[in-house]
Formats: structure tokens, C-alpha cells, sequence
């Protein structure tokens, strides 16, 4: 009887944690009645099991039950409950190696993912792309809700309306362009001609022309050569395979914007759900930051490109520079790459100018692009875009090399909206970290 009763009464040794919380609870206890003697073995042992040194004495000589029970019982507790957080903190190795297995798990996955979306492409794909025109047609569907249009209707007629005005503009556009591209090619290929012969006659910096000529050349002759032999190769079945490939993503892509358009709060809502509740509030931020994103610079970067096909193809038209129209459509394809679209839509109508004008208007022109681009990008850009869209040169051109190695031209279209869409998402989680921060009570 003696020996159960002995495995059943706590050993303050053994068990510090349970002493400690008996010591606090009884010191918050006693914290309304004064101090009050307590007994020698529990408040002394709790004490010397959490700290190890000596709790204060109160007056009467004793231990003080708020003291030693209250402050070290609570430390005792503290370390007995140390997390994996506090050993990452403690153990810099440690750290760096979950970091480490961190990224080469996450490296892992996204191999996995890019196979997996490789052989689901024709779903995938139409699938990621609808995101972007539904962003940016979001605002129509939503003034035609505003008019008490049922949604279906609403997102039926947004979609048809798009496509009569492409087809408007192709029926207005196409014809009168097509019969001048030879022309266009002819002009810009005679212009190329006039500078590779200003570098024969001056030399400057040291070039040789024809050196340069030379390579350029062969460059261009080993490119044709290669698309010659990977044509020969497809064959007919594979441009057939190819085109009926694209016509179903295409439907597909446009089924799949109507229903973004009809449904895409509930659609939301549904892949919220699909995280963790913990992290649904960030995550729906984010989404929601990336889309508004997305939609703003599609937005902007259209007007953008409308106002600087506007400006320079009537600079060109005063000037009276042949081919004027053209130009002006390929400075407004060339608006919707950043950077990148300017410098070589600018660089063509110069060069078109410089056929068929001579160097002085050719000089005018080159005024002319620059003087409007400046202008969009100094003025117009922040004032439609605005700071939400706002990226870093470099990273502009970063972001449209990487999409065009991937995706070619579509990437290079698609590249700068993901990039802003992600420093955005990122800036969103810091900007809620620093929230949740600021409201946490501050340490006593």
C-alpha cells in the first residue's frame, strides 16, 4: 500500500512542470490576499527545478509564493513547450538545411506540375488564358449587371459585342493593309540597305559593314533553313494536327471566358475553399490583388498603344511619309509589349522614312517617336496604369525574354501582367504580415 501510494504522489524532481503550474496557480491565487507562507517543498523545489537558482524571500524569511511560484513556474513552463519555430531560431544550420529541402521540394513540384500541364495543354491552356480577357471585360459585364441584365445574358453579349468589333476593324483594316506590306517590306528593306551603306562610306566606331553583313546573313539563312526542315518533317498531317489543335483550344478558351464571366465570383469562392482555413483570407487577397492587376494593365496598355498609334501615324501622315496607316497598326501591336514593341515599331517607321524621304525626315520621324513615347511613358502611362501596374525596366525586359524563350510571342505578350500579378501578390502578404504585426500586444 505504501509503494502505491508512493507512485502516486508527484515527485517535484521529476515532474518540474507540474510543481511549477501547482506553484503559479497558487501564487495568482494568493495575489488578492497578500503574501502567505507556503509550503517549504513545493515553492522551494519548483524554483529549483525551472531555474535553478534562488527564488526571493519575503519578509517573514520564506519563500514568496509570487515570486518563485508565479515568475519561475511560467518560465519552467515556457521551456518545457519549445517549438520546432524556437530550434530553427536557435540553430542557424538547422535553418538553412529546411530551407534548402524546402526548395528543392518546391523545385520537385513544379517539375511534376510543368509535365503534367504539358500533356494537358489543350486544357490548361485555355484555361490560363481566359483568366486575362475576362479581366480585362470584367467592367462591361458588371455596368450591363447594373442595368438589371440577367448575368448569362450580360457575359453572351459582352463576348459577341468583342468579336463584332474585331471583325469590324479586320474587315475596315485588312485589306487596305495587306495590299501595302510588300511595300512596307520593300521600304524597310531598302532603308537597311541605306544605313549598311553609311557604315561602308564612314566607319564609324570602328564597324565593318560588311562583316557584320555577312554574319547577319547567314544567321537569317541557317533560321529559314532550320523552320524549312522542321516543316518538311511535320508534314501535312502535323499542320493538320496543329490547326484543329489551336480551333479547339480556341472554342474551348471562349467557352470557358463565359463562364469566367457568368460565374467567376462562385468560382472564386470555390478554389478559396480549396486552401486551408488559415490561409483562405491571404489567399483571397491575393486573387484579388492579382486580378484587379491584371485587368488594370490590360486596360491601360490598350489605351497606351491606341494613343501612340495615333500620335506617330499622324506625325507621319503631316510629314508625308508613305505607308503611314500600316505603321500606324504596327506601332499599336508593338504598344502591347512594353519597351520592347516601341524601340522596334519606332525603328521600322524610321527606317521606312528614311527610303522614302531621305535623312531629314527621317530624323523628324525619329523625333516624333521619341517625343511620343516619352510622353506615354512619362505621362500617360502612370496616369492609366498608375502605381498598381508599375514594374521596373529591367524587369520588364527580364519578364518579356523569359515569356518569349517559353511561350514565344504569347509569352512575351502574357509575360509582364503575370510578373506585376506576382509583386503585387507578394507585396499583398507583407502588407497583411505587417497588419497581423502591429495588432500583436506588445511584450511587458
Amino acid at each position: 500500500m505504501r509503494r502505491l501510494l508512493r507512485a502516486a504522489r508527484p515527485d517535484p524532481e521529476e515532474e518540474p512542470g507540474r510543481a511549477s503550474r501547482h506553484a503559479a496557480a497558487e501564487g495568482a491565487a494568493s495575489q488578492g490576499a497578500g503574501p502567505t507562507a507556503a509550503e517549504p517543498g513545493a515553492g522551494d523545489g519548483a524554483a529549483s527545478s525551472s531555474s535553478g537558482g534562488e527564488a526571493p524571500a519575503a519578509p517573514d524569511g520564506h519563500a514568496s509564493p509570487v515570486g518563485a511560484g508565479a515568475a519561475d513556474g511560467a518560465a519552467a513552463a515556457m521551456t518545457g513547450r519549445r517549438t520546432l519555430g524556437d530550434h530553427l531560431m536557435r540553430y542557424p544550420m538547422l535553418r538553412a538545411g529546411v530551407y534548402a529541402w524546402a526548395v528543392i521540394g518546391l523545385a520537385a513540384a513544379a517539375v511534376v506540375v510543368g509535365l503534367a500541364v504539358g500533356q494537358l495543354r489543350l486544357v490548361v491552356v485555355p484555361l490560363v488564358l481566359a483568366l486575362f480577357p475576362a479581366a480585362l471585360l470584367a467592367p462591361l459585364v458588371a455596368l450591363l449587371r447594373r442595368v438589371r441584365v440577367p448575368r448569362a445574358l450580360a457575359s453572351l453579349a459582352t463576348i459577341l459585342a468583342v468579336f463584332a468589333l474585331l471583325g469590324w476593324v479586320g474587315t475596315i483594316l485588312v485589306p487596305q493593309i495587306g495590299d501595302e506590306i510588300p511595300e512596307l517590306v520593300a521600304s524597310v528593306e531598302e532603308g537597311i540597305v541605306e544605313v549598311e551603306t553609311f557604315l561602308d562610306e564612314t566607319t564609324p566606331f570602328g564597324i565593318d559593314a560588311t562583316e557584320v553583313r555577312t554574319q547577319i546573313n547567314e544567321l537569317v539563312d541557317q533560321i529559314d533553313v532550320d523552320a524549312a526542315l522542321e516543316l518538311a518533317r511535320a508534314g501535312a498531317l502535323g499542320a493538320a494536327t496543329a490547326v484543329a489543335e489551336i480551333a479547339g483550344m480556341t472554342l474551348l478558351l471562349v467557352v470557358v471566358l463565359f463562364f469566367y464571366l457568368k460565374d467567376g465570383d462562385r468560382l472564386g469562392r470555390w478554389a478559396r475553399n480549396l486552401f486551408p482555413r488559415g490561409v483562405r483570407d491571404d489567399v483571397e487577397a491575393v486573387g484579388l490583388r492579382a486580378w484587379n492587376t491584371v485587368g488594370a494593365y490590360f486596360r491601360g496598355q490598350l489605351l497606351v498603344a491606341v494613343v501612340d498609334a495615333i500620335g506617330i501615324g499622324l506625325g507621319l501622315w503631316i510629314l508625308g511619309v508613305p505607308l503611314a496607316l500600316p505603321l500606324a497598326v504596327l506601332v499599336f501591336f508593338g504598344g502591347l509589349f512594353p519597351i520592347v514593341g516601341a524601340v522596334v515599331t519606332g525603328a521600322v517607321a524610321v527606317l521606312v522614312a528614311l527610303a522614302a524621304s531621305g535623312p531629314f525626315i527621317a530624323l523628324l520621324v525619329l523625333a516624333i517617336v521619341v517625343g511620343v513615347q516619352q510622353l506615354e511613358s512619362n505621362v500617360l502611362a502612370p496616369l492609366v496604369l498608375g502605381r498598381a501596374t508599375a514594374l521596373h525596366p529591367l524587369a520588364v525586359l527580364v519578364s518579356i525574354t523569359a515569356g518569349a524563350i517559353l511561350l514565344g510571342v504569347l509569352g512575351a505578350f502574357l509575360a509582364v501582367p503575370i510578373a506585376a500579378s506576382v509583386a503585387r501578390g507578394v507585396q499583398t502578404l507583407n502588407e497583411r504580415r505587417e497588419a497581423r504585426r502591429a495588432l500583436e500586444p506588445a511584450p511587458a
